[in-house]
């Protein structure tokens, strides 16, 4: 984890080969929060992008850098105070080295916070 206790994986579900749900729970005592903003907490989007690397790498076993995103969207704030908890659903599609990803991510009231599409490379196999 890049980002030490940003978040904890409460729930995983596969749901098909290529799409799975996961639940998460924001640390909102995180010290990201600190900064961005004092005492007006929005979890910045490059957080949420690592947070999806990461479980996207995690599924399909392969250490990953980031080729392409598109079409990223927030539509609605995320703050850890009143939204902790997040489903992330993942559609994941390796075509050989590339691991192209469809997110949406939800509050538990299935309010959309977030959309993105993009491409991950391959690097390496993790142990």
């Amino acid at each position: 984890m890049l980002i030490k206790d940003f978040y904890t994986i409460l729930k995983t579900t596969i749901i098909d080969q290529n799409l799975i749900h996961v639940i998460i729970k924001l640390n909102k005592s995180h010290e990201v929060f600190n900064g961005h903003f004092p005492g007006n907490p929005i979890t910045p989007g490059v957080c949420m992008l690592q947070t999806i690397k990461e479980i996207t790498q995690d599924y399909v076993g392969n250490s990953l850098c980031l080729q392409t995103i598109s079409n990223m969207k927030f539509t609605a704030l995320i703050n850890p105070n009143i939204n902790s908890e997040l489903i992330l659903e993942l559609s994941i599609n390796e075509e050989n080295d590339a691991v192209k990803i469809k997110n949406s991510t939800k509050f538990t009231d299935d309010t959309i916070a977030l959309k993105c599409n993009g491409t991950f490379i391959k690097t390496k196999e993790l142990a």
